[in-house]
C-alpha cells in the first residue's frame, strides 16, 4: 500500500472540454499560496455563476479571513460578457489581492460586509478523508466529503483532473451522496503518482470551489 501526502499548490485556469463522448464543464479559477512575513496566505478566485460574481477569498490555515467580490452582471443595454472576459477580469482581481498581500496592504482590497450578511454566506468546502493512504492494489482512491456552510452538500458534482508526468491528463466525474460523501477509484501504477497533480472542482447549485493537490511520496 502506497502512502502519498497531498499538498495544496498554485493552480491557474484549466479548461476541460470533454471526456470520451461527454461534455464536461470548464474548471475555471485560480489558487495561489503566497507568503508575507511568517504567514502563508492561500488565495482562491472563482466565478460564481449563480450570483454573477467574480470572487476572491483569502485563507490562513484553512480559515477564510476575507474576500473581494465584483459583479459581472451586464446592464440592460449591454451584451453579456463572455468566458474570456470573465477569465481576464478574474485574473486581474486575483493578482490585485496577491500584490496587496505582498505589500502588506491586504485589508485595503478586501470587502467589509456587515457581520449578518457574512454569516449568511454558505461556502463550499471539501475534505480528503483518506489522504494518508490513497493507493492500494493498483488503484488510486480518493474519498471526499463535500460540505456547504458546514452541512453535507448532497448532490454536489465533482470533476477530477489527474495529470501525471509524461502522460495525457485524465478526467472523470462523480456526484456526492446524501451525506456529502464521494469516491473515485482509478487504475494507475503507484510509480506514476509522485509529482502527479489532482485538480478537483465542486459544483453545487451554481456555487463552485476548486482545489489542487500535488502528490508527494510520504517521507520522500
Amino acid at each position: 500500500m502506497g502512502s502519498f501526502l497531498p499538498a495544496v499548490a498554485e493552480v491557474f485556469n484549466f479548461p476541460i472540454t470533454q471526456f470520451t463522448d461527454c461534455e464536461i464543464p470548464m474548471i475555471f479559477g485560480f489558487n495561489t499560496d503566497v507568503k508575507h512575513g511568517d504567514t502563508i496566505y492561500h488565495v482562491q478566485s472563482e466565478a460564481r455563476e449563480s450570483e454573477l460574481l467574480l470572487q476572491t477569498q483569502v485563507f490562513v490555515r484553512g480559515r477564510c479571513i476575507g474576500k473581494r467580490a465584483t459583479s459581472y452582471a451586464s446592464k440592460p443595454s449591454e451584451a453579456p460578457i463572455g468566458d474570456a472576459q470573465k477569465e481576464q477580469r478574474l485574473r486581474e482581481q486575483h493578482r490585485l489581492v496577491l500584490d496587496a498581500i505582498r505589500e502588506g496592504k491586504l485589508d485595503n482590497v478586501l470587502d467589509h460586509p456587515e457581520a449578518e450578511a457574512l454569516a449568511a454566506v454558505k461556502e463550499l468546502d471539501v475534505q480528503w478523508l483518506n489522504a494518508e493512504s490513497i493507493h492500494f492494489d493498483r488503484n488510486l482512491t480518493m474519498q471526499l466529503r463535500v460540505t456547504e456552510g458546514g452541512a453535507a452538500a448532497s448532490g454536489a458534482r465533482l470533476t477530477f483532473r489527474l495529470a501525471r508526468p509524461g502522460a495525457a491528463p485524465f478526467y472523470t466525474q462523480t456526484v456526492a451522496d446524501s451525506g456529502g460523501a464521494a469516491e473515485i477509484k482509478l487504475e494507475v501504477d503507484e510509480a506514476d503518482l509522485p509529482d502527479s497533480t489532482l485538480l478537483v472542482q465542486i459544483n453545487c447549485e451554481g456555487r463552485t470551489a476548486t482545489r489542487k493537490f500535488v502528490l508527494r511520496k510520504a517521507g520522500g
